[in-house]
C-alpha cells in the first residue's frame, strides 16, 4: 500500500513538474538567461527543411550527429498540425513519459527499487527546460530501455543499443559493463548488426550520412567543459582570447586552445583505455555490474569531453534512476553528486550563461563547482567499479591456492 501510493505520488508530481517546463519552453513562463528554444526553432527546423528532402546537411558544420538522427529532428512530422517547434517538445515529453514508464514497471511489485523513478521525476526540473529544447531525452529513453532489458532479453538490448548509438554515440558505451560468454556474444552481436545495417541503409537512402565525423573532429573546447576552466580563470591573468560561437557552441578562440583541446582528447582516450583494461581484468560481475559500468563509462565520457553541454546531463541522470531502480549500492554517492550537479548546470545555463562567456566570478564559481561535483563523481563511480570487480593480488593467489566453489555472482 505505501509503495503503491509513492508511485502515484510520483506519477503526479511528474505531472506538474513537466507541466512547468512544458510552460517554460512554450514561452508562458519566461526564465532568466538564454532562450533554450531557439536552436529548435532556428537550426533544428532548418536541418528539418533539409533532411526532408532527402540529404543531409553535410554543408553546415553544426551537423554533428551520427545518420539516425535524422529521426530526432524529422520525429515533429508525426504532429504536423502543431508546428515544428510545439510538435519537437511534444515528442521530448511523450520521450520522458516512457522512461517514466519504464522505471515504474521496473520498479513494480517491490522487486525494485521505487527510489530510481524519483531520481528521474526530480533530476529532469533540477536540470531545466533544456531538456525539452534538445533531443537527447530520445536518446536517452533507447538508452534506458537497452539497460533495463539487457538482463533477459539480450538480443533486444543490443539492438537498442546499436540504434542508440547511430542517435548520438554515447549509448555504445552501454555495451561494456555485460557479463563475459553468451551474454556478451549475444548483446553485442545484436548491436553490431544494427549499426551495420542501419548504417547501410541511411548510407543507401540519403547523401552525407556519415558527414558528421569530420565535423566532430574539428570541434574546439567549448566554454562549459572541464578544459575551459583554464581559460576562464586565464581571463583574470591577462589572456586576450575570446568565446565565439563556433561549430554549434560558444568556444573559447585564442592562444593555446588547440593545446587544451588536444589534452581533452587525450583524457578521452585515456579514460576509454581505463575502461577496456577494466574489462580484461574484470572477474566478478554481479547482477548490478552492467548498470554500474555504463554508468561510470558515461560519466568518463561526459567529464572529459571537449564539450560538456547542459543536456549532456540528461543521459546521466536517465542512468542514474536506472541504477537505483536496480538496487546498484556502489553508485548511491555518485548519483547523488550528479543530481547536486543538476541544478547548477541550470544556473549556468540558461539562466547564468551570459556570466559564464564574461568569466566573471559569479560564472566562473558556478562552472567550477559543477564540474567538481562531476569529477568526483566519476572518481568514485570508477573506483568503486574496479574494487568491486577487480580482485586484488591477494584475493587472486588465495583463488589459485583454494579448491573452486560455488559463487552467487551472474554468470554469462
Amino acid at each position: 500500500m505505501v509503495a503503491g501510493t509513492g508511485l502515484r505520488l510520483s506519477i503526479a508530481v511528474w505531472a506538474v513538474t513537466r507541466a512547468v517546463l512544458l510552460m517554460c519552453v512554450f514561452r508562458v513562463w519566461d526564465m532568466p538567461g538564454s532562450d533554450v528554444s531557439v536552436d529548435i526553432e532556428v537550426i533544428y527546423q532548418g536541418w528539418y527543411g533539409v533532411l526532408s528532402t532527402g540529404i543531409y546537411p553535410y554543408d553546415d558544420v553544426t551537423w554533428q550527429y551520427p545518420p539516425a538522427a535524422a529521426l530526432a529532428v524529422l520525429s515533429p512530422a508525426l504532429l504536423p498540425f502543431l508546428g515544428y517547434a510545439p510538435a519537437f517538445f511534444t515528442v521530448c515529453l511523450a520521450a520522458d513519459a516512457a522512461i517514466m514508464g519504464m522505471l515504474l514497471y521496473a520498479a513494480r511489485g517491490g522487486r525494485r527499487s521505487p527510489l530510481g523513478v524519483w531520481v528521474w521525476v526530480a533530476g529532469v526540473p533540477l536540470l531545466g527546460p533544456i531538456v525539452y529544447a534538445r533531443y537527447d531525452v530520445m536518446v536517452t529513453a533507447v538508452a534506458v530501455a537497452a539497460l533495463l532489458a539487457s538482463r533477459r532479453r539480450t538480443r533486444l538490448s543490443g539492438a537498442l543499443t546499436g540504434f542508440g548509438a547511430l542517435l548520438k554515440v554515447w549509448p555504445v558505451l552501454l555495451l561494456i559493463g555485460t557479463p563475459r560468454g553468451r551474454r556478451t556474444r549475444s548483446t553485442w552481436g545484436a548491436a553490431l548488426l544494427t549499426v551495420a545495417v542501419l548504417t547501410m541503409l541511411f548510407t543507401a537512402a540519403m547523401p552525407g550520412a556519415l558527414a558528421f565525423l569530420t565535423f566532430q573532429r574539428d570541434r574546439g573546447t567549448e566554454v562549459e567543459s572541464l578544459g575551459s576552466l583554464v581559460f576562464h580563470l586565464a581571463r583574470h591573468f591577462g589572456w586576450h582570447g575570446k568565446a565565439r560561437l563556433n561549430y554549434g557552441s560558444v568556444e573559447f578562440l585564442g592562444r593555446h586552445v588547440h593545446a587544451v583541446s588536444a589534452l581533452a582528447l587525450l583524457l578521452s582516450v585515456l579514460a576509454f583505455a581505463w575502461l577496456l583494461v577494466w574489462r580484461v581484468r574484470a572477474r566478478r560481475f554481479t547482477a548490478t555490474t552492467p548498470y554500474d559500468a555504463a554508468f561510470a563509462a558515461v560519466l568518463l565520457f561526459t567529464t572529459t569531453s571537449r564539450v560538456i553541454s547542459p543536456q549532456y546531463m540528461v543521459w546521466l541522470i536517465g542512468l542514474a534512476a536506472v541504477c537505483v531502480t536496480m538496487r546498484t549500492p556502489r553508485q548511491q554517492l555518485p548519483v547523488l553528486l550528479v543530481l547536486i550537479a543538476a541544478p547548477l548546470t541550470q544556473l549556468e545555463f540558461p539562466i547564468w550563461f551570459s556570466h559564464v562567456v564574461a568569466s566573471d566570478k559569479l560564472g566562473v564559481a558556478t562552472l567550477t563547482l559543477r564540474n567538481a561535483l562531476l569529477v568526483t563523481a566519476t572518481v568514485i563511480s570508477c573506483r568503486r567499479l574496479w574494487r568491486e570487480t577487480v580482485p586484488s593480488r591477494r584475493a587472486s593467489a588465495t583463488e589459485e591456492t583454494d579448491p573452486p566453489r560455488e559463487s552467487a555472482l551472474v554468470r554469462g
